[in-house]
């Protein structure tokens, strides 16, 4: 559940001042080696882009700052992540999808289909409710953008990653990823060292062939 918490007393104390901030969000460009999601992706008939907020959400929940998150003035505390993304709807249009972070590939993997499937046919959105702090998510794979700024005014606060296609370098496939967050949550040092686990559970995704 979530429930709001003293900046005091937690170790955002000083970054506080942020939550008052007219554009209190940052971005950070990475480009991730993502060879071994699509080697797992061919060899188990998985969902790329599944797979990619699977590690996602392991990084998330391995990273402290993201169990914090400000919200209507107020700094919130949650024990629950989701990742939120986009999904097509049958026929024409969009609509987003929150997924519960699993440690567990088989059981995200059922809960990725499942949900993704329900919105794309009923056009509706599922929301799993204000208990999670949701990671929002946003792929545009058939266009080899570098990365992207998204609404930066403190409208929306959740972290948000995005990404465009791969890129083939020699045996390599490399993928740029923009990742937004918001100064009160977690600074530069800690945003940074969360791509880097992101990028440690990719190269670890390429060992979870004999759990399927």
């Amino acid at each position: 559940m979530a429930r709001e918490i003293d900046p005091a007393q937690t170790p955002r104390a000083a970054a506080a001042v942020w939550m008052q901030a007219p554009m209190p969000m940052l971005t950070l460009f990475q480009t991730l080696d993502v060879t071994p999601l699509l080697r797992l992706s061919r060899r188990h008939k998985l969902k790329f882009h599944m797979l990619l907020c699977w590690c996602i959400g392991r990084a998330a929940a391995r990273t402290p700052e993201f169990a914090l998150l400000p919200v209507g003035g107020k700094l919130m505390q949650y024990d629950k992540l989701a990742i939120n993304t986009v999904v097509a709807l049958e026929g024409s249009g969009i609509n987003t999808c929150d997924i519960p972070v699993s440690d567990s590939l088989i059981r995200f993997n059922r809960d990725y289909l499942t949900l993704t499937g329900l919105v794309r046919r009923t056009g509706q959105a599922h929301e799993l409710g204000e208990d999670y702090m949701v990671i929002g998510t946003s792929a545009l794979p058939g266009h080899k953008i570098d990365g992207a700024v998204n609404i930066y005014a403190g409208i929306y606060n959740n972290p948000f990653l995005i990404w465009g296609s791969y890129r083939r370098q020699m045996f390599r496939a490399k993928l740029p990823i923009s990742f937004q967050f918001h100064h009160t949550q977690m600074d530069g040092m800690e945003a940074a060292h969360f791509l880097d686990r992101l990028q440690a559970e990719i190269d670890r995704a390429g060992g979870q062939g004999g759990l399927l």
